[in-house]
């Protein structure tokens, strides 16, 4: 007979606890997946508890479904009456059995590969949304479409952008009653940001708020547009396009009958540029609450007053009650990039709360009462640390709420970023507008410079964690640090558990209270995705995309595809207890470098390459040439691609697989000095 330990009686009656309060917190059973967070509060908690903290060392693969990707993938799978409804790149969806893994239908919009140029962070999508029979799906070029749940065929399709701009769509819908919410992408190429209600039937636009103002000279386009004008000056901002982007989170509060929506950052990313009088440049980097019926506001509030740094408000929020004071609270919880986890009421949008949950330097604080930040520093001409990077103390993977253990599950990370205004601004107090690319106005000089002078051999300082987050004492419970900077999103379950992929590969369950890490699966493939879980009968079951990409594009080689040795071929992986498939195999022949042709070049010819190659095409190929495994390495090309170098560049060449044309932004003699320098570093790394 075995022997039972005390600790292990004491284990079993504290789950046993943990369900019965899982129980009283929700009525419902949980068994479908059918919101982007699950339900509207956005928690991303599963009240199932088949798979739990004593068990789950007996996960095992139920199956998986290959997603004929090799790009990031990010969607959150949406389950619904058995059914998986999963995005890949570019907008394309796949309905799946979600007990079996049987492929039900597939639907691909068709985007044109040129699109790939107006991605700042690659093709992603991050899910789509159901409601009674459709599923609803933006594709990257800005369509919005209306699909049949159970052929996939299209119901209708409208195109929510203006197409001769550089906007994409990359966040899932959202649906609120009978609307269908979406946002768009695109400030860093100079954009004008927006949100749109569609009806969800017929595909009619109800209404649009725009999030920064257009031309003060001619009619705005709703009343709150006159507010934001008041805090833009000094420029004529509206030719930059102005930023503001609802990339991604959106939320609804169905006892307040408001929605939430996040917004990004501004367009160029110096407000000394944009609007070089000051102002808050309303509405960047805010919260804002609107009637979901008319789309008239209710509340904003801003996280980064006249925002530089590319810190979006546009992660996820949490909706919950909260007891902070002794007194019951309805609170909005959002941890945005700037590096600050704010709780607001979210009725009336004040500040409850707000301290840092990662390192900051571009502010001290935040004020109690008024919710600005303190101390705000100014960037300018010097090359500057700040802290968090552009890229954030954390981005668009969704955190968790826990209404048991009453902890968020935060994947963030520590990074620090470099910022120095653009030579032509200080020089001239004017850049050049370029149409279709990037105009965030910084001194890509100094950038090349810094990037061709570090040693790509060391180690970085950043990191990625997981953090478990007190709301009301607002600091850390436990974290569990990463290898990788950039981590997947977060699930939390009544089980007592916390589950994230890691950008090494790993999947992890975490118990809930202490981080202790209970179970994990190798499974080759980057993950930024989160996961879900869902039940069918009486059985759980766990789903996550892995698929490395996203921002990671331009990461660098970060070791997450083990220098070439794996394949990135995205699938989805699910999961349930006594699983007995094995994951499949991504091992790879990795290619080597080969000396390229003999070409005469210059130093000179070099130095320019190394500029023109950090502006243009380092933000998918990587800093130096040094690709992260998901687009091409330039080191590696072939001697056929060396010599259609030039007609792949200006002639699209390559076009339908993701390879734009360049011919509008650079000439042959920029193409030529790229082409010097990519052959200077293959020769540089041969040599080492």
């Amino acid at each position: 007979m075995p022997t039972i330990t005390l600790s292990a009686y004491q284990n079993q009656y504290r789950f046993i606890v943990l369900c019965l309060i899982a129980l009283l917190i929700h009525d419902s059973a949980g068994h479908d997946w059918p919101l982007h967070g699950r339900d509207y509060n956005d928690q991303r908690f599963s009240p199932l508890t088949q798979i739990n903290e004593i068990n789950v060392n007996q996960l095992g693969l139920a199956w998986s479904y290959e997603m004929k990707t090799h790009r990031g993938l990010q969607a959150t799978p949406i389950m619904v009456n058995g059914v998986l409804y999963v995005t890949g790149t570019w907008g394309k969806v796949a309905a799946i059995d979600a007990q079996s893994g049987e492929r039900l239908w597939e639907f691909d919009p068709e985007v044109p590969g040129k699109w790939g140029r107006y991605g700042c962070c690659d093709a992603v999508n991050r899910g789509v949304a159901y409601w009674d029979g459709y599923v609803y799906v933006a594709s990257f070029d800005g369509r919005l479409i209306a699909l049949n749940a159970e052929t996939g065929a299209v119901i209708w399709e409208v195109d929510t952008i203006d197409s001769t701009a550089p906007y994409t769509s990359t966040g899932a819908p959202r649906i609120v009653k009978d609307k269908i919410l979406i946002g768009n992408a695109g400030a860093d190429y100079g954009v004008r940001g927006y949100i749109s209600a569609y009806h969800a039937k017929s595909g009619k636009l109800e209404w649009r708020f725009f999030t920064v103002p257009g031309n003060p000279q001619k009619p705005f386009e709703h009343p709150e547009l006159e507010i934001a004008a008041k805090t833009w000056k000094g420029s004529k901002w509206w030719q930059m396009g102005g930023g503001g982007t609802v990339w991604d989170s959106m939320t609804y509060d169905a006892e307040l009958d408001l929605l939430y929506f996040g917004v990004g950052n501004g367009s160029p990313w110096p407000q000394a540029i944009r609007s070089p009088e000051g102002g808050d440049n309303l509405f960047l980097s805010s919260i804002v609450a609107v009637d979901p019926d008319s789309g008239e506001m209710s509340w904003f509030y801003q996280t980064t007053p006249g925002e530089s740094l590319d810190f979006t408000a546009t992660q996820n929020m949490i909706l919950a009650d909260l007891t902070v004071g002794g007194k019951r609270r309805k609170v909005l919880m959002q941890a945005p990039k700037n590096g600050f986890f704010y709780i607001l009421d979210r009725s009336t949008g004040k500040v409850i709360s707000a301290e840092n949950y990662v390192t900051v330097n571009w502010a001290s604080h935040i004020d109690a009462l008024s919710g600005r930040p303190i101390g705000q520093k100014v960037y300018g001409a010097d090359l500057e640390v700040t802290r968090p990077s552009p890229a954030g103390g954390h981005n668009w993977q969704p955190m968790a709420y826990n209404p048991i253990t009453k902890l968020v599950y935060i994947p963030a990370r520590e990074s620090a970023g470099i910022f120095a205004l653009s030579q032509d601004w200080i020089k001239k107090r004017d850049i050049p507008i370029r149409q279709n690319w990037w105009n965030i106005g910084v001194d890509w000089g100094k950038y090349t410079e810094l990037t061709e002078n570090a040693s790509t051999d060391v180690p970085s300082k950043d990191f990625g964690f997981l953090g478990a987050w007190d709301p009301i004492k607002s600091s850390y419970s436990w974290t569990h640090r990463h290898t990788n900077l950039i981590n997947g999103g977060v699930l939390t379950t009544a089980g007592n558990l916390v589950m994230q992929g890691g950008g090494d590969g790993i999947l992890r369950a975490h118990q809930a209270e202490t981080g202790e890490v209970l179970w994990a699966q190798d499974l080759q493939i980057g993950m930024l995705a989160p996961p879900i879980s869902y039940a069918i009968g009486n059985k759980q079951y766990i789903a996550i995309l892995a698929g490395w990409g996203g921002a990671a594009i331009a990461s660098g080689n970060s070791g997450v595809l083990k220098g070439g040795k794996l394949h990135n071929s995205g699938k989805l992986f699910v999961f349930h207890l006594g699983g007995k498939k094995n994951v499949p195999s991504q091992l790879k022949e990795a290619k080597k470098l080969s000396y390229p042709p003999e070409i005469d070049m210059t130093a000179d010819s070099v130095k320019a390459g190394a500029s023109t190659y950090m502006e243009y095409c380092s933000l998918c190929h990587g800093p130096r040439a040094v690709s992260s495994g998901v687009i091409p390495d330039l080191r590696m090309i072939s001697n056929s691609t060396h010599q259609r170098f030039q007609q792949i560049v200006l002639k699209g060449e390559l076009e339908a697989l993701g390879m734009p044309n360049f011919s509008d932004l650079l000439n042959s003699e920029d193409v030529k000095s790229v082409h010097h320098y990519i052959i200077h570093r293959i020769r540089e790394d041969l040599s080492k």
